[in-house]
């Protein structure tokens, strides 16, 4: 198996004291205080067509009576699990249980889709005494290798789900429901091969997880390399090492691809000047973060938000007709 299909688990999320329920909003959809309610038991839409309207960032909130998942097919961003931090790229899927407190933040290049649905239409309950029912009641972060074949199968279940509900064909009741069952019961059993494997992979998740929560906070303080390694406790090529294992890229590769990341959320969501997103997020020299810019993406500053501002003003419209339709 691929070690790092499993990205976040129950084996290894960081226990922490979690937000008082009471405080975190329940939602059937998120945003909507009187959605279709009863009259659904299951919901699809596309990820931008939701997040587009909330600045790409889903505040923390739950799903009293709903299962949810997450198909991430382009893009990246975080999970919040009740306090609980999880990085996903794509492809991977997001799990997350009823009543359990979730948010996200997207990159705006995001792309996938959510599908929403009933708890009572699970194979089977959530913390059943199973690998599925355990899998069911944690929240979860899993990768789906390319070269992996029931990570395909998964991929292959939900996307037919979503096609199915789009296409709202005679017996699309049938298929989307054992398309969900069967997505989840292979994504239980990378789960289960991850609980085998994870002894050897263990401490390298935890520097993993440990880095990315750090990078979080720091970005914008342009931290060295050596900082966050001394803050794990090893040293920066052991760091760069782990690293490159666990996602492929160094750690100044990781570090500038999250601040571009703050950047576009920056130009698109913020009026300032260039000037001004520059200061915000960091840099003394404007020049120098627009070659920094331009180095990474292929593109000025300026010319990235004039693009995004056009293609966010598309999909803000397609959701308009989305939630009409």
């Amino acid at each position: 198996m691929d070690a790092s299909r499993l990205l976040l688990h129950k084996s290894n999320m960081t226990k922490r004291k979690q937000p008082m329920r009471t405080s975190i909003p329940t939602y059937e959809l998120y945003g909507e205080d009187d959605p279709a309610g009863s009259r659904f038991w299951v919901h699809c839409e596309t990820i931008p067509a939701r997040s587009a309207l909330h600045h790409w960032e889903i505040g923390l909130h739950r799903h009293e009576r709903y299962f949810q998942i997450l198909l991430v097919t382009g893009g990246s961003g975080d999970a919040v699990f009740e306090g609980e931090i999880a990085r996903f790229e794509p492809v991977s899927i997001v799990t997350v249980p009823p009543a359990i407190g979730h948010g996200f933040r997207f990159s705006p290049e995001i792309d996938g889709y959510v599908f929403t649905f009933l708890a009572s239409r699970l194979p089977v309950r959530p913390g059943e005494p199973s690998a599925l029912g355990q899998f069911l009641s944690t929240p979860s972060v899993t990768r789906l290798a390319p070269q992996d074949p029931e990570g395909q199968l998964i991929l292959s279940h939900l996307l037919r789900v979503a096609s199915e509900w789009q296409g709202r064909l005679t017996g699309r009741t049938v298929l989307m429901e054992t398309g969900l069952a069967a997505a989840l019961a292979l994504a239980a059993r990378l789960a289960a091969q991850g609980e085998t494997e994870k002894e050897a992979t263990d401490e390298n998740d935890r520097r993993l997880e440990a880095f990315s929560s750090l990078l979080h906070r720091e970005v914008r303080n342009h931290r060295p390399a050596s900082f966050y390694a001394h803050a794990l406790g090893i040293t920066a090529t052991h760091l760069n090492r782990v690293l490159k294992t666990k996602t492929g890229l160094g750690t100044q590769e990781l570090v500038a691809r999250r601040l571009i990341e703050e950047a576009q959320r920056e130009l698109l969501f913020t009026p300032g000047s260039i000037k001004e997103v520059s200061f915000r997020l960091g840099f003394s020299d404007p020049a120098y973060f627009s070659r920094f810019f331009s180095r990474q993406t292929g593109m000025t500053p300026a010319s990235w938000r004039a693009q995004e501002q056009i293609r966010l003003g598309s999909r803000a419209e397609d959701a308009e007709t989305v939630k009409a339709g």
